[in-house]
């Protein structure tokens, strides 16, 4: 999860501070953020004792831990899903950078990625809580 939102942090700064730099930078090309998921993904390997209380409280643990492999292919899955998810939705993304165009562009994609999304919210949703409401 932290991997799908990391990217957005581009935007935000650029939105803060007002920069002169694509609102969807370098951050949103596959190029890019592939690399950010594996740094990710193993932080959060190299973290996954320190968070264990948090995700019991949570109720996200699991009886095994998973491996270095895992958590850097989530981080992977995390930022290019957010990337191709992006693409379709913005013009000024450059998923296939140093490709200067994007040839995923289609604005009338976007009515069907964010129902997608917020039905994909909704599920997740109800599962954590069937999970609270059913823990042992």
């Amino acid at each position: 999860m932290l991997c799908s939102v990391i990217l957005d942090i581009e935007p935000l700064l650029v939105l803060i501070y007002g920069l002169k730099y694509p609102l969807h930078g370098y951050l949103h090309t596959l190029l890019l953020s592939i690399p950010v998921g594996i740094a990710v993904g193993y932080v959060m390997y190299l973290l996954e004792n320190i968070f264990k209380p948090l995700y019991r409280i949570l109720l996200l643990e699991v009886s095994k831990s998973y491996t270095k492999k895992v958590f850097i292919a989530s981080g992977i899955i995390g930022t290019a899903s957010h990337v191709l998810l992006d693409s379709p939705l913005y013009h000024d993304i450059k998923p296939l950078y140093p490709l200067i165009t994007n040839p995923l562009y289609n604005p009338q994609l976007t009515p069907i990625i964010y129902s997608i999304c917020i039905y994909l919210g909704l599920l997740g949703l109800a599962l954590y809580i069937i999970l609270i409401l059913f823990r042992t």
